[in-house]
């Protein structure tokens, strides 16, 4: 059991590393510099070393290059999640080791992005000039942006392009959470710790979508927001400590991880499901910073009846493909906080950091004077 234990412990510890310096969309080889503004350069958010938000800086660079296997995009909304600010501040880390030990190897920052399609490679079939689309690319806090065609998809004409940009990382967490890892079935219990964040108010439309029954946590000033994107029930966490209740339930999704993992097991079924995902904030770094609740995890699992675990999820066109498909049957109607301009993203991340924001926190791109 021991060498199982630590096969385990190395593989999460790796898993979880890998995901936190991955980008979703190749980065480039070479750093990108500042030019003059022409036809062919754009405006980016860029960061040329790791610190708060002040680190990040609205400059002229090249536009990305189209290749054969991609396609270029023009940005008309991007949204903020917790991933850009652990580039940003280079933490965990552990997490420099792929990112860059002193400086960022990749200075470009965003994943999440709607727009058009400008331009595609030789090697695309499925999109062409001018299609509205929303997905994962590299830096999309810029005007211009390059995705693998696996990366996005279509988007429903009943979304804007604010609405479309919310959905890739948060909804893709929830639904792969809910549905891989605490195989959610219609009829059992959820409960969404955090369930007014952006994965918490994607994951109680989701399980909702499931035929779930849904509790939702959070503080007194979303309880109306949380149950009217519909939960059954809503705990006000001021008020009172759901750990300490009567209920029982089949899957508890935590994006807080403010509870023992012995507190969450108390009210969980015997064979219940618990699925942590994110948790801590910039000022927890340290070599392996927020990893170590994971670790915890698995180390506490194999002593107990219920399944304890954590969670990384992974882009696919499919599960992008059923989010358009709730989208558009308006299952699913993400929640937008906050909307900040491209020169404002210091801003924007510098609120999110503060793990106040109902929903999500969302970027517009417009056209930019550059005079």
């Amino acid at each position: 059991m021991h060498t199982l234990l630590n096969m385990k412990l190395t593989s999460i510890a790796l898993v979880a590393i890998t995901a936190a310096v991955a980008a979703c969309s190749t980065p480039s080889s070479a750093p990108m510099l500042p030019v003059r503004g022409s036809m062919d350069t754009m405006k980016a958010i860029l960061y040329r070393e790791y610190g708060p938000p002040d680190v990040l800086r609205l400059e002229d660079t090249e536009k990305p290059q189209l290749e054969d296997d991609r396609v270029l995009l023009k940005v008309r909304a991007a949204a903020a999640n917790p991933l850009d600010w652990h580039y940003m501040r280079g933490t965990p880390y552990v997490a420099r080791i792929g990112m860059g030990l002193r400086r960022p190897k990749d200075p470009r920052l965003g994943s999440d992005a709607s727009g058009v399609v400008v331009a595609v490679g030789k090697n695309v079939t499925d999109f062409k000039p001018g299609d509205e689309v929303f997905g994962i690319v590299g830096g999309a806090y810029a005007e211009y942006a390059r995705a693998y065609p696996k990366n996005i998809v279509v988007k429903p004409a009943n979304v804007s392009f604010e609405q479309a940009a919310a959905v890739p990382v948060a909804a893709i967490t929830a639904l792969q959470a809910l549905r891989n890892r605490g195989r959610l079935q219609p009829g059992q219990k959820v409960l969404i710790n955090g369930a007014s964040g952006g994965v918490g108010t994607f994951a109680v439309q989701i399980a909702k979508s499931f035929g779930a029954e849904v509790t939702g946590v959070c503080s007194t000033r979303n309880v109306d927001m949380v149950r009217s994107i519909g939960a059954d029930h809503v705990i006000d966490y001021t008020r009172q400590n759901f750990t300490e209740g009567t209920q029982r339930y089949d899957v508890i999704l935590d994006t807080v991880g403010n509870h023992s993992l012995s507190a969450f097991r108390r009210v969980m079924t015997p064979k219940g499901i618990y699925v942590g995902i994110g948790g801590g904030g910039p000022n927890d770094g340290g070599f392996l910073g927020p990893l170590w609740r994971p670790i915890r995890m698995v180390a506490y699992s194999p002593f107990v009846r219920q399944q304890f675990g954590t969670f990384i999820s992974s882009v696919t066109k499919e599960d992008l493909t059923v989010l358009k498909e709730l989208l558009e049957t308006r299952k699913v109607t993400p929640v937008i906080d906050r909307a900040y301009t491209l020169p404002e993203v210091p801003a924007a991340i510098r609120y999110l950091e503060e793990g106040h924001a109902r929903g999500k926190v969302i970027i517009t791109v417009e056209d930019i004077d550059r005079t």
